[in-house]
């Protein structure tokens, strides 16, 4: 069937989506390599359609009312979109995913070349046409693309004129169809061959399958749960995704870990699972946030803890005593400390559950479960060294700051209590200030855990504190407020607070930390850490330069159409190690997910990390400059 024929049926509804299907995942180099095939007449595969009757499968987008059999495409969906992306200038009505990725497509009528709009590169060079433009050109316009770009030579105006020619030709090109007739298959046999033929390209993984045969059961499901994402998004939550969430489904309720468990229930058990996931988690955040302060996504980790404790949350209904709570809490923290779940998460996750549904199990049993595997459970002062706010133990120094007393520096208040006007989050503060240690010390020492504190945005201004030394400004706040500095575990003793002394400060705080992390540990173990109710003081905070660099890059790889890498990808401990190796930025699945390399972005990391993440089958990248190289030319430009 000719394209153009194929993105009509797409508008008539004869051709649709199953709704089994995830979204839109080619990025901007797989785009331009289909449109090259395609100019030059290379072969490009085959779609693979299954003719059903309407109804008996649901779908995304529109469907022509009274028409069937409509046929879905099982193999084809990213060319498909691609196609009608680029020829009709906007996505089809089963989109979903990133239109960047095809937009603004390029060609250049003299080398043949496909290209994404470069303003710089492209500017006053009329030889780059748009080719969403040309393909839907009238024949005056058509010719007025050469014009534009051969001026009065002739020779060269038949030239692009037939270049402009063959590429709109890619409309009458004929994709093959290949057709499945199984319409007496149940829907798991389709989703399985989906998976097949799948396999070849961007592969499912198997939350991505469980994803497709749920909403094969129930179509509205993906709607319904991106709702909740959304929602917890905009309450500071914007690190849950679509798997993670019926991760929490599949344990509140089967109990178990394997996606396969999902498999056997009705689409009646799947909503009322989620919604008891739903209440769990929402359950979850406000515990998190009201007694431990955690009310963000930067510092909620562990995940895949979550979703162990909404089994145990839901199993109770959400009743908790106060002890429970405690012992809870005590579990989340001590798994984050040990990075519990960076090995094999399904099988450490399906480890824990079993430890809850134990006769002698329930809470006891999950930490004994925790004891057993990690030891005992206990901060050294040599945590708080970790470089980075992407470090395990930034969530703990943040819970300890929310939990413990510590006061603002400024105006003397506890950090815990409700805090008025716009000038109210808390922002990170360096208590040395890094423009002053940097060529003094290392990057580890300049940012070290035990360096940070935090701070209202008011006081940390450049109007109170600024880039003052800590001999400057820490006699002044004590003096306004005395107790301040030891709310926040700064060592007065012998008073090492000038620039030369930065070292002694690190060390004697980091030994104020850890004994207070322990103090908070242990309270909340014995169940005896008292009830709190805190306030919200909005969010953390004002990256440093580093971090911003870290971010800016993460953004431009997924404007690229790329996957988003991961801040603070953690490597689990190799040997008799004790803390596991953090990476700034990575990519463990690969730039493109399961088809690239996995890579590693590590500014200013000392040679024994690079080799860490080396040894562990990382690509890495030290600078910012080579990265993007390695990027582009990934990308083929």
């Amino acid at each position: 069937m000719k394209v153009s024929e194929i993105l009509n049926h797409v508008d008539l509804g004869f051709i649709a989506l199953p709704v089994f299907q995830r979204g839109f995942v080619w990025n901007r180099t797989q785009v331009k390599r289909l449109f090259y095939s395609m100019y030059r007449s290379r072969p490009v595969g085959s779609l693979l359609v299954w003719p059903t009757q309407l109804g008996s499968v649901d779908v995304r987008g529109d469907v022509a009312p009274g028409h069937s059999p409509v046929r879905m495409l099982l193999d084809g969906q990213q060319r498909v979109t691609t196609l009608y992306g680029v020829i009709k200038g906007a996505p089809p009505p089963f989109f979903d995913g990133n239109a960047g990725a095809f937009r603004d497509l390029r060609f250049h009528l003299e080398t043949e070349a496909f290209e994404f709009f470069q303003p710089i590169a492209m500017r006053n060079d009329p030889r780059w046409v748009d080719v969403t433009a040309v393909m839907a050109a009238s024949d005056d316009e058509f010719g007025d693309l050469a014009n534009d770009a051969a001026g009065e030579n002739l020779d060269l105006w038949k030239r692009y004129n037939q270049r402009l020619g063959k590429l709109r030709r890619i409309r009458e090109r004929d994709l093959h169809e290949e057709v499945v007739s199984i319409e007496e298959h149940s829907i798991d046999d389709i989703v399985e061959i989906f998976n097949d033929v799948n396999s070849r390209g961007t592969k499912l993984t198997a939350g991505d399958l469980a994803l497709a045969r749920v909403c094969a059961l129930w179509p509205e499901a993906r709607d319904v749960m991106k709702s909740h994402l959304r929602k917890w998004a905009e309450l500071g939550y914007d690190r849950f995704d679509l798997v993670w969430l019926l991760r929490c489904v599949n344990t509140v309720l089967t109990g178990r870990s394997n996606f396969d468990a999902l498999r056997e229930r009705t689409r009646p058990e799947l909503e009322e699972g989620l919604q008891r996931a739903v209440n769990a988690v929402e359950g979850l955040l406000n515990l998190l946030g009201d007694r431990l302060g955690l009310d963000h996504a930067k510092v909620l980790t562990g995940h895949n803890a979550l979703a162990v404790m909404a089994r145990y949350f839901d199993e109770q209904s959400g009743n908790l005593s106060l002890k429970e709570e405690n012992q809870l809490l005590y579990w989340y923290l001590a798994s984050a400390i040990r990075s519990r779940f960076s090995g094999s998460p399904e099988t450490t996750m399906q480890s824990d559950l079993a430890a809850l549904e134990q006769s002698s199990g329930g809470l006891d049993g999950l930490i004994n479960e925790l004891h057993l595997s990690t030891g005992r459970i206990e901060v050294e002062p040599g945590h708080f060294d970790a470089a980075q706010t992407n470090s395990r133990f930034y969530p703990l120094l943040y819970a300890l700051t929310r939990t413990s007393g510590a006061r603002d520096f400024c105006s003397g208040l506890e950090l815990k209590q409700h805090l008025l006007g716009k000038q109210s989050r808390l922002e990170l503060h360096h208590l040395f200030p890094k423009s002053r240690l940097r060529g003094k010390y290392d990057k580890y020492e300049t940012n070290a855990l035990a360096n940070f504190s935090f701070l209202t945005a008011d006081c940390n201004g450049a109007k109170n504190i600024g880039n003052k030394l800590p001999e400057v400004y820490f006699p002044e706040c004590e003096t306004s407020h005395p107790g301040v500095l030891a709310s926040q575990w700064i060592p007065e003793s012998g008073a090492p607070w000038t620039l030369d002394r930065y070292t002694d400060f690190l060390k004697r705080r980091r030994e104020l930390l850890a004994d207070a992390a322990n103090d908070l540990l242990h309270e909340l173990r014995q169940g005896t850490m008292p009830l709190s109710h805190l306030e919200a003081a909005g969010g953390v905070s004002v990256p440093d330069d580093e971090e911003l660099e870290l971010l800016s890059l993460n953004e431009w790889v997924t404007q690229q159409g790329l996957s988003a890498g991961v801040l603070g990808q953690e490597l689990a401990p190799q040997g008799g190690e004790e803390a596991p190796t953090v990476l700034d930025l990575a990519w463990p699945e690969g730039l493109q997910a399961e088809l690239t390399e996995p890579v590693a972005l590590l500014l200013n990391e000392p040679a024994e990390v690079v080799a860490a993440a080396s040894t562990a089958g990382f690509r890495c990248f030290t600078d910012a400059d080579s990265f993007r190289q390695y990027v582009m030319a990934l990308l083929g430009e």
